[in-house]
């Protein structure tokens, strides 16, 4: 008696041509768009620096269709569905000719970094859809009750990409885990304090109503015409506090993932740090300009991260 075996479905595996030319426009969008983080791809060896452009490419596209104003929230919410349907069939094998696809699922395979993840990550982008309206002129509100709330928020949309970021990196100890989650917070913190004035104009305010209610602050303090910067300073120093604090979790990272990674989350976390301080040295005035690192700043840090890689 016999038996016939049907054949599977060949998978599809692209040529390291394609690959290359893939990671090529990972690197492209990563090294236009990320303004601080891409100092810290820098000093990577090439093929994680490659995994590390090809997961944010995928989250650009992500905030791409987040923040496409010219969709409404159902519309932009329905397209990031579509869109995870087309990563989940090329995480599946099947055939795409979409170079961000490409390289994610390389990087994917590579560093094993749980879909579960990379679908956090999306849904982290969209987080801001299900407040509905925030289109510029929108009524500035107070999104969070409590900082728990903004916690979880910071978790889908920064602490994710820690948890990913140090799957490439490289650690054996799951204490790098929890670490990696509030190094995450710390950075999406930071954030929050030097966008104010932008996210204000879009109806949205980060900071918690009971963080707000401490300082004598309501929502439409932070969106007046003339803003007290004198008012909302205690605020600000308050959040800035509870960033620091993260800080050191990043501190206590860095010894924890693999020694050919520890040089680029030094630059990350240092870079990001120096901007929380910069902030706090101009007196928390976030709202006469976007305070920002020069690139020169951002140089010698990362001067001083390949310094690290090669000694």
């Amino acid at each position: 008696m016999s038996t016939v075996v049907g054949n599977a479905p060949a998978q599809f595996a692209p040529t390291a041509s394609q690959l290359d030319m893939a990671y090529s426009v990972c690197r492209s969008i990563a090294r236009s768009a990320a303004k601080n983080f891409y100092y810290g791809f820098v000093v990577l060896p090439v093929r994680k620096r490659n995994a590390l452009s090809a997961v944010y490419a995928y989250m650009r596209r992500c905030d791409d269709i987040s923040d496409d104003s010219t969709s409404g929230p159902g519309d932009r919410h329905n397209k990031l569905l579509d869109w995870l349907d087309e990563v989940h069939r090329a995480l599946a094998a099947q055939p795409t000719d979409d170079p961000v696809l490409l390289a994610l699922t390389d990087a994917q395979r590579t560093y094993q970094i749980p879909v579960g993840l990379l679908d956090q990550l999306a849904y982290g982008t969209a987080a801001d859809l299900e407040y509905g309206q925030t289109e510029p002129g929108a009524a500035a509100v107070a999104r969070y009750q409590t900082f728990e709330e903004l916690r979880q928020y910071c978790y889908g949309v920064a602490s994710v990409v820690g948890l990913v970021c140090i799957r490439i990196f490289g650690y054996r100890d799951p204490a790098a885990e929890a670490l990696a989650e509030r190094c995450g917070l710390a950075f999406q913190l930071t954030n929050i304090i030097r966008d104010v004035k932008e996210d204000v104009a879009m109806g949205r305010v980060y900071f918690p109503q009971e963080d707000l209610a401490q300082c004598g602050l309501s929502a439409a303090d932070l969106a007046a015409p003339q803003v007290d910067a004198a008012r909302i300073r205690p605020l600000l120093a308050m959040e800035t506090d509870r960033a620091r604090e993260c800080y050191r979790a990043g501190e206590e990272l860095i010894p924890l993932v693999n020694e050919d990674s520890q040089p680029a989350l030094w630059v990350l976390i240092t870079i990001y740090r120096r901007l929380l301080e910069k902030i706090a040295s101009n007196q928390y005035d976030v709202f006469s300009e976007r305070v920002r690192l020069t690139v020169p700043e951002k140089l010698t840090v990362l001067g001083k991260g390949i310094l690290k890689r090669l000694l």
